[in-house]
């Protein structure tokens, strides 16, 4: 499983899908493991290892309740963690600001959970678990 890997927010889903997978398959060795140009999510891994993940803007930001639209968060890093609320709580005391907090997502995976931060800098990170 990956520890951390970015993730790009797009607008134009069915789009930027036919971009990387051209790009990522052709170019970088990389393979789709999840999803089509459809959306809303989609990853390419290359030997096992997550490469770049793929996610429709609208969803996030109905998940983390804030509008993304305003073009600051384009790529979102994505950290595999043990436990989410442990860790959003690391994040917090370490001058992180929670956006969305530990929360189930069995819609993302029957066990998944995930918490929203945004670093000192404004930066959008994710941490899950599975």
């Amino acid at each position: 499983m990956d520890a951390l890997y970015p993730r790009v927010l797009a607008s134009r889903f069915a789009e930027c899908f036919r971009f990387y997978d051209g790009l990522l398959t052709e170019v970088a060795g990389a393979r789709l493991a999840k999803g089509a140009e459809t959306g809303p999510y989609a990853n390419w891994d290359r030997d096992g290892e997550g490469v770049l993940a793929l996610l429709d803007r609208e969803m996030l930001a109905t998940v983390i309740g804030v509008d993304l639209d305003g073009g600051h968060d384009g790529i979102m890093l994505v950290l595999t963690v043990d436990d989410v609320d442990k860790a959003a709580a690391v994040g917090a005391a370490a001058g992180g600001r929670i956006v969305a907090p530990p929360s189930p997502r069995p819609e993302w995976g029957p066990t998944c959970r995930t918490a929203h931060l945004r670093d000192p800098d404004g930066n959008l990170l994710e941490l899950q678990s599975y």
